[in-house]
């Protein structure tokens, strides 16, 4: 009988140990699951507050930040663009075709819809487009539509090259909204500017010959100011387009964390 009730303390004791056990592991499991829940939100929250890159061809994009649509360097006519939401601002960065289009301009039926230009293309465009422009110059700041933008000097180092891009014609641009910073670098090589930058979160780099600057250059550049992200675009030259799987690996290699995004900016041609 005595045998009997060791038997059955025993028992009983183990099954409470394995219920607390279990209780345990199903608290800590919760727990584990709270705090990954937690910082899935967190993830989904700053990735909502990071603009969408769409890339419609070689330089230009149509970029949405919550509510805001805006047109980089619209070329390609009213067609590039159909299906995009309507632009509430326009960014453009140079006088070159491949960046300022006045018959796409006029295309858009923009409205009132500001177009933020340099002073040199502001000269180019006729005068219809007049009260829609807002003229910036390298160093000049603004807020538009709740985005902060800062106009950013690019240009050409190499003696060779600097007929294409003078410093002070163009712009890049830095654009801040809640926190987060898209850089667009334009036509340019690996200035200084470009390299001081601090914080952002997403860059548009350039990298073709003759008219920018090699893929070498570029990642360089990139490895320098560290963005968080990184599109190759503009990168088809005079001979054909540059080996961004290249410029991928060489920033790769020199900063793991760095996302190098290969988007596709030619869908016309096989993507690389």
């Amino acid at each position: 009988m005595r045998y009997f009730f060791t038997l059955l303390f025993c028992s009983a004791l183990l099954f409470s140990c394995k219920s607390e056990k279990e209780e345990k592991v199903a608290e800590i499991e919760e727990t584990s699951e709270v705090r990954q829940t937690g910082r899935d939100q967190e993830e989904a929250s700053e990735e909502q507050d990071l603009p969408e890159i769409q890339p419609i061809s070689h330089a230009t994009a149509v970029i949405n930040w919550d509510d805001i649509t805006i047109y980089l360097d619209p070329v390609g006519g009213a067609e590039a663009f159909e299906g995009m939401d309507e632009a509430d601002l326009v960014l453009i960065t140079d006088i070159h075709g491949d960046h300022m289009d006045a018959k796409t301009l006029n295309a858009l039926n923009l409205g009132d819809t500001k177009i933020i230009v340099p002073q040199a293309v502001k000269k180019e465009l006729p005068d219809s487009l007049a009260p829609n422009l807002v003229v910036m110059n390298n160093g000049d700041t603004l807020d538009q539509q709740g985005i902060s933008i800062e106009a950013i000097p690019m240009y050409n180092l190499r003696e060779e090259a600097k007929q294409f891009h003078p410093k002070g014609r163009g712009n890049g641009y830095v654009l801040e909204k809640n926190g987060k910073s898209l850089y667009i670098a334009g036509d340019t090589e690996d200035i200084p500017e470009m390299r001081n930058l601090e914080n952002i979160d997403i860059a548009l780099v350039p990298m073709n010959l003759p008219y920018t600057m090699t893929v070498e250059s570029a990642a360089d550049g990139v490895l320098e100011f560290a963005p968080k992200q990184v599109y190759p675009y503009h990168f088809r030259g005079k001979d054909g387009k540059s080996d961004i799987q290249k410029f991928k690996r060489l920033v790769n290699e020199g900063n793991k964390d760095i996302e190098v995004v290969m988007a596709n900016w030619y869908p016309e041609e096989p993507q690389q």
